[in-house]
């Protein structure tokens, strides 16, 4: 640590400051919200994949009694989407549909059944044309007309060819060079709530409450779409009940309410059903990769080229982002002297997929850890060895310009190899163990629209009622606002529980730019800790003038501000300052590198984790048993180990389930299965024994040197069960999920005397575009200012 200094409330495993409301059912989320006269909405989606629209008669569904209200998609034809280069959805689409489940024509009645009549009673006149549902028949000429009228050729919406470093003379130099094609399967976020929302206008403002992981994404999308300045709209972050990612784009929902309530002059609520989350969706995108790369003879990489092709369905979302992401931060983990990227993204009359947990990057993760796996073997060295060997080191920058700074990748390794006796493991037919790393973002270093102005802003208040945080971040279940309580706790010598929040509010709270990413612990935590220090710095100013002393000399903790309590020492402040009032903010450091799409990627910090797992796979059944779990993350310093612990141990369960059995697959446009009962995931009878290590670095920049925890431990987990499955039956499963039908087979194949592998046979030809090729980066860093602790 870079300075030894006694918290009292940072690095307590302390409750959630919300954790009584939650379980007592006292917060009260979108779908509890029942306002006097409110109308109860729903929505027509379309039953085909892919159909331009003719006509649509809504005649019928007027004439319903309780009917108050129906609307199409003329009634809202201004497009939106939540990156600026793909704004190409509509609330309601009224002149093509483009997967199933694509909203059409809304309804808003006295009650929900009236409504859901109204829309059967919708004639809608379609002419069908040619889905396109996979990658290879999206690059291939259409029979119909495109997708989407932008991009191309083809289907394509975006491609990507990036080289850094001589790429070509790394493979020179190699003596051993391997390539292989993995494929990973889309998967969704199964939230526990789904999606809801209920909007009121009122003395001409538009108010709404929603589930939404991003208030600050969705007020701008209402008010591009209504028409309405920003000042006359409301949005307001309801408890949440699990996003994951899956809230993180304006929905067409939340649109539609406010234009129904716009109409009706009352309140008007949607709470999309089970099956709708599933075709809402905006979850992983599949991913086809190949991946090849060049090595000395004791396994230093000397050159690696990666491809990707995503399927992202019939809409942009995130897309963009997602593919520059699936081959931006293999160099984080691991020192790439020379990397090639191509990247391509497709559209299919699929469900648009975006940025579930991890963004683009569990993907790559599991194919480039396979990868180094196989290379491994094929040179005759320990795994472990050799990609301890290419370990990325602390305060360096890679060869495509991402910032390094605190990096706990050995301390992680050392841990979980100790722990486990991965050395020392049993080796018998069935049992097996695997290795595998990991990195994520601590926030995107970029906005999601280009500006200038700060990522997060805390606003603190202190008067005879006490503190209270105002913040735009929304807490979706991973304890932001315990986050941001313990900061301004530590710093006024409180408990979180003395400190009120009020969060994710567009007219009370400051801007804040969501829950994505994992980026409110280091951006809103290092806001909250300016604002903090600054009323600190007041308080302790007024309670050293009273006591004729110098500010350097008050202590500040056990609820007492020199000899003062603290509420004695804020009467003293207001009397002498006036109104106690002080604000914080954050800005990434500028440290894109100087190239197209050098936005994605860098982050102020880069979490790190590593993981080993234990399980039995049956060589007659192929059934896999996880047995345990052994996972080490650097979160640079844990503001509160008890939910680190929580964000690593969910992260592993959800890669157990994406591993495993979780696959969101289509069959003529139609979800397979659109329920949480035939969609498998893990219960917790399924749960293994998790040991988890919270290795604590110090990040020079995050608050209080913390960093992420919600995301990064996910991305190890998935490879590792891949690679415990060779380790126990000597067969490749090369695509994700690795299923007991998989593993039957590839056994099979092995006894024919086949390659002893599942997976992808080959990579398309894509028609990528001239690369570009961008010089190293300087060796020195740019840091920005540390706060001081």
């Amino acid at each position: 640590m870079s300075e030894a200094k006694t918290f009292s409330v940072i690095g307590k495993p302390l409750p959630k400051v919300d954790a009584a409301s939650r379980v007592t059912g006292q917060a009260v989320y979108a779908d509890d919200m029942l306002l006097p006269r409110t109308l109860h909405c729903r929505i027509l989606r379309s039953p085909h994949p892919h159909a331009r629209i003719r006509s649509i008669d809504t005649s019928a569904a007027r004439r319903i009694p309780g009917v108050q209200a129906v609307i199409t998609g003329a009634d809202l034809p201004v497009k939106f989407g939540i990156l600026p280069v793909t704004q190409d959805e509509r609330a309601l689409e009224h002149e093509k549909v483009r997967y199933v489940g694509d909203p059409i024509a809304a309804v808003a009645a006295t009650d929900e059944e009236i409504a859901a009549a109204a829309c059967d009673a919708i004639a809608v006149d379609y002419e069908v044309l040619e889905p396109v549902m996979s990658i290879d028949a999206a690059l291939a000429n259409p029979k119909d007309e495109r997708i989407q009228d932008y991009g191309g050729p083809n289907n394509i919406h975006k491609l990507v060819a990036l080289e850094f470093g001589d790429v070509d003379g790394g493979f020179a130099r190699a003596e051993h060079v391997r390539e292989d094609v993995f494929f990973f399967q889309g998967n969704t976020h199964l939230p526990m709530e789904q999606h809801s929302a209920i909007a009121t206008y009122v003395d001409g403002k538009v108010t709404l409450w929603s589930s939404t992981q991003v208030v600050h994404y969705v007020h701008r999308a209402l008010s591009k779409v209504l028409e309405l300045p920003m000042n006359r709209i409301r949005v307001i972050g309801a408890a949440h009940g699990g996003g994951f990612g899956g809230k993180t784009d304006p929905f067409a929902h939340e649109i539609v309410v406010a234009k129904l309530a716009m109409i009706t002059g009352r309140p008007v609520k949607c709470t999309l059903t089970r099956e709708e989350v599933f075709y809402a969706h905006r979850g992983r995108h599949p991913v086809l990769m190949w991946v090849r790369t060049g090595v000395t003879k004791d396994g230093h990489i000397t050159a690696m080229h990666f491809k990707s092709a995503l399927d992202g369905g019939a809409y942009g979302s995130y897309g963009v982002a997602s593919t520059f992401y699936t081959g931006a931060l293999q160099t984080v983990t691991y020192d790439i002297p020379a990397y090639r990227f191509e990247g391509c993204r497709v559209f299919t009359n699929k469900p648009p997929c975006g940025p579930k947990r991890g963004h683009g990057t569990p993907q790559p993760r599991f194919a480039i850890e396979l990868h180094l796996e196989k290379i491994a073997h094929d040179l005759g060295i320990d795994p472990v060895d050799m990609k301890r060997r290419n370990f990325v080191k602390p305060m360096t920058r890679t060869v495509n310009w991402l910032r390094v700074t605190s990096c706990g990748l050995e301390e992680c390794t050392r841990r979980v190899m100790d722990a486990s006796g991965y050395r020392r493991r049993e080796r018998r037919p069935g049992h097996g163990m695997g290795f595998a790393i990991s990195t994520y973002l601590s926030g995107a270093g970029t906005a999601i629209y280009w500006n200038d102005m700060p990522h997060s802003e805390v606003q603190i208040k202190v008067d005879r009622g006490g503190v209270t945080a105002y913040c735009g971040a929304m807490d979706i279940g991973q304890g932001s606002d315990s986050v941001l309580a313990a900061i301004v706790a530590e710093e006024l010598g409180l408990q979180p529980r003395d400190v009120r929040l009020v969060t994710a509010d567009t007219d009370t709270t400051p801007i804040d730019l969501g829950s994505y990413s994992s980026r409110v612990t280091f951006m809103a935590g290092n806001a909250a800790l300016e604002a903090a220090r600054k009323m600190r710095a007041l308080l302790v100013e007024a309670a050293a003038a009273k006591m004729q002393c110098a500010p350097e000399s008050i202590s500040v903790g056990g609820g007492r501000i020199g000899e003062f309590s603290f509420e004695e020492a804020s009467i003293l402040a207001e009397a002498r300052f006036g109104t106690l009032a002080t604000a914080g903010s954050y800005t990434p450091p500028k440290i894109a590198g100087p190239y197209k799409g050098s936005g994605v990627g860098p982050s102020p910090a880069y979490s790190y984790s590593a993981c080993v797992v234990d399980l039995d796979a049956d060589h007659r059944t192929g059934l896999v048993h996880i047995k345990k779990v052994w996972i080490a993350h650097d979160v640079g310093r844990a503001i509160n180990p008890l939910l680190v612990e929580g964000q690593v141990e969910g992260s592993v369960y959800m890669g157990l389930g994406e591993a495993l059995m979780e696959e969101q697959t289509f069959r003529k446009g139609l979800h397979k299965w659109p329920s949480m009962l035939e969609y498998k995931s893990p219960t917790f009878l399924d749960m293994p024994d998790v040991k988890t290590f919270i290795v604590e670095t110090d990040d020079p920049e995050g608050p209080y040197g913390a960093k992420e925890a919600g995301q990064g431990p996910l991305l190890p987990v998935i490879p590792a069960v891949s690679a415990a499955v060779f380790d126990a039956l000597g067969v490749w499963i090369d695509e994700v999920p690795v299923t007991p039908e998989k593993i039957v087979e590839a056994l099979r194949r092995k006894e024919k005397g086949e390659p002893p592998r599942i997976g992808p046979p080959r990579f398309p030809d894509i028609p990528y575009p001239v690369t570009i090729k961008v010089e190293p980066p300087p060796k020195e860093l740019d840091l920005a200012a540390p706060p001081s602790i």
